[in-house]
């Protein structure tokens, strides 16, 4: 079993290794925020209807309370993953590194999270949302460039492959960590730098990091407006 730690990086393997490694954190730890929030916001807006039709409090007080709440809890969950995971496999020892990391571990919780939130926000019950979501984490899975890398995306879908946030946090993710390593490895029997391959076999630029991580923080704030605006638009309440 090829290491994933850095000092037995020596192929293209051990990268596919990392970034798969990566692409199961995101994907799993993302899909169980996201499904795990459903339940609990379908049942809460029950209360807002009840609470908003007596004039208690408007709609926004709601959403904005919503949002923030989760924000500690995910906070510690990332730093808890960062602290187990990052040693674990080996990565470097640097401080932008290691928040970069994070950083990215965050917004993808974020997103995830207030993902399930919007899709409870624009369906009329649990079941219809529970079926809906299927579809997104299908797109998120398949579109976020471990399948299928981003140079092999056929133009007619790599649209598709922009608007998936799971294929940003990948991006960051690597390209923060090994993006501007220069050491030379074996990839299919020739030499070539990492950055070198990171570059040409996934697409990840690590001189565009900052617009990775700008479009990585709009995503979390993109659901969230959404999320506060259809739970103060849409009225799905059955008298």
């Amino acid at each position: 079993m090829i290491s994933l730690r850095v000092r037995d990086r020596h192929n293209q393997q051990s990268l596919f290794n990392v970034l798969g490694s990566m692409f199961t954190a995101v994907i799993f730890c993302g899909i169980n925020n996201s499904s795990s929030a459903i339940p609990y916001v379908s049942m809460e807006r029950t209360v807002l209807y009840r609470e908003r039709f007596s004039g208690m409090y408007a709609s926004w007080a709601y959403a904005l309370a919503q949002v923030t709440i989760e924000f500690p809890y995910l906070f510690a969950q990332s730093l808890a993953f960062v602290c187990i995971t990052y040693p674990m496999i080996g990565y470097y020892w640097s401080p932008s590194k290691v928040f970069c990391y994070f950083y990215t571990f965050l917004c993808t919780l974020m997103y995830f999270t207030y993902l399930g939130m919007l899709l409870v926000a624009v369906t009329p019950s649990f079941p219809v949302a529970a079926i809906l979501q299927s579809a997104f984490y299908t797109i998120f899975n398949l579109f976020a460039g471990f399948l299928i890398p981003k140079p092999k995306i056929p133009n007619w879908w790599i649209w598709l492959y922009y608007l998936t946030p799971t294929s940003w946090s990948l991006n960051a993710m690597l390209s923060s960590q090994y993006g501007d390593v220069k050491t030379e490895i074996s990839v299919f029997g020739e030499a070539k730098s990492v950055e070198a391959f990171i570059r040409d076999y996934f697409g990840y630029h690590h001189d565009l990091l900052p617009l990775t991580f700008g479009i990585l923080t709009l995503y979390p704030i993109l659901l969230a407006s959404l999320f506060a605006l259809c739970i103060s638009k849409l009225n799905f309440q059955k008298r």
